[in-house]
């Protein structure tokens, strides 16, 4: 009989003398342990805690499809974010879970979506026109307010204030640093709940949530129907019959913003730098751009003919996944291909690491997005753009939906001058872009 594969360990020794850099970036030293152990390792965090850091693909999609019921979030999501953004689909677990993807699904199904397309594609228009040409520009704040604004269009398709807006922004992106610094440096928890730093962000988001209760009791209050989120919202039932209550609305609308804005300007800051460095790309995308609006004027038509910009933007999500990792934890034991798994084991998903590894790709670190024509390769194991699963992300399409019109738009109206040096990276709860200094040229 042989015994079970024992899992390597990262010592808290060693944790803790990389602490600062692991603050910064934690990428180089995860990747060092990963060509150093293999496809897992534990890393100890101290108090008789740890994680298992893990890039093989099979086990991701064991826990999030073939055995996913013996799998749930970590506290990282179900506590640590929930404090700030409320139990929606994001952080709920169990029949909660489960009662709230069966409301809101249908929000998001492709025929509902096609309802928002003129929303989405005059507020990436409008926000567009802050490109400056002609100097560099630093094109992450631009594609961060883009994002945001579309999600704030979608949720509710009326004028609101430009200082709520900018209210909302800030907590949303306040409170995700906020929690960057506590899941870093989890020994400083408790100065920064002393301190009162953690009641300062709590603070904020309950500013953000009377902001949104104010928005939905004008929006009950409105006999006008308005064709968006918030209608669809509004008007789901559960199967008894009943609506959502008003703090579960908010905390469902405060995980729109905070999952729905900042993964999706990330991959269009990086699907951006990518093309900054592969010129041929751009002229690709707008030739393929001519031909479908010479086709039809009609927005879907664009979105499911722009073959190309998806390939594209496909393979800029494939090498700079803006959720990349993802954290579950078993129920009970497990043993898997001859590796036990405790009851209880955290482990982190290094999805960043699962796109790039040697073993799936063929040229893993190059840009190929006519790697995706294959269609068997997006739909594999070691592709997790979105997750898997039944928790896999409730928004993909309308994220697609908008990442495509967001690069037609640019491609059409800008051309995009070739810059050589490496994209620059800042991973935080998501990962994120850093210097991302891009200097554009009108086409017209």
């Amino acid at each position: 009989m042989s015994l079970p594969n024992k899992i390597p360990e990262v010592s808290f020794f060693r944790f803790i003398n990389h602490a600062n850099n692991i603050l910064k970036n934690p990428l180089p030293f995860h990747s060092k342990n990963f060509k150093k152990f293999g496809n897992i390792f534990r890393l100890n965090v101290g108090l008789g805690k740890s994680v298992l850091f893990c890039r093989d693909a099979s086990l991701l999609q064991h826990a999030l499809q073939k055995n996913q019921k013996n799998y749930t979030k970590s506290q990282i999501q179900t506590r640590d974010l929930a404090k700030y953004i409320g139990k929606g689909l994001l952080t709920a677990e169990g029949k909660h879970w489960q009662k709230q993807r069966k409301l809101i699904q249908p929000a998001f199904h492709k025929s509902q979506l096609n309802v928002l397309l003129e929303t989405i594609q005059k507020t990436i228009l409008i926000e567009l026109k802050n490109i400056k040409t002609g100097k560099p520009t630093d094109i992450f704040p631009v594609f961060n307010d883009l994002a945001f604004q579309t999600v704030v269009k979608s949720i509710f398709n009326i004028d609101i204030s430009d200082e709520d807006v900018a209210s909302l922004q800030h907590t949303t992106e306040a409170t995700q640093k906020m929690l960057v610094q506590e899941l870093r440096q989890p020994f400083f928890v408790w100065w920064f709940n002393l301190s009162g730093k953690t009641k300062k962000h709590l603070d904020l988001t309950q500013s953000s949530r009377i902001i949104l209760k104010r928005l939905v009791e004008e929006r009950r209050k409105s006999i006008n129907k308005h064709n968006d989120l918030l209608d669809m919202l509004l008007n789901a039932k559960y199967e008894d019959g009943s609506s959502m209550d008003e703090n579960q609305l908010v905390d469902e609308i405060l995980i729109l913003f905070a999952a729905g804005h900042e993964t999706t300007s990330n991959a269009l800051t990086f699907t951006c730098e990518l093309l900054a460095r592969n010129p041929d790309a751009q002229l690709k995308i707008l030739k393929e751009i001519q031909t479908i609006k010479t086709e039809s004027d009609d927005i879907m038509y664009w979105i499911k003919n722009a073959n190309y910009t998806k390939l594209v933007i496909e393979e800029s999500m494939r090498l700079y996944p803006p959720a990349y990792f993802i954290d579950r934890v078993n129920i009970e034991e497990e043993n898997f291909n001859g590796m036990v798994l405790p009851k209880g084991s955290n482990l982190l998903f290094s999805v960043y690491e699962i796109h790039r590894h040697p073993d799936f790709w063929k040229n893993p670190e190059a840009f190929l997005p006519e790697r995706f024509l294959d269609e068997t390769i997006k739909f594999s194991k070691n592709y997790f753009p979105f997750g898997a699963g039944p928790r896999m992300c409730i928004g993909n399409n309308f994220a697609m939906y908008e990442m495509i019109l967001a690069i037609i738009a640019l491609i059409e109206q800008f051309e995009i001058i070739e810059k050589k040096e490496p994209i620059q990276i800042k991973p935080l709860i998501t990962l994120k872009p850093f210097n991302a200094i891009l200097e554009f040229k009108d086409r017209k």
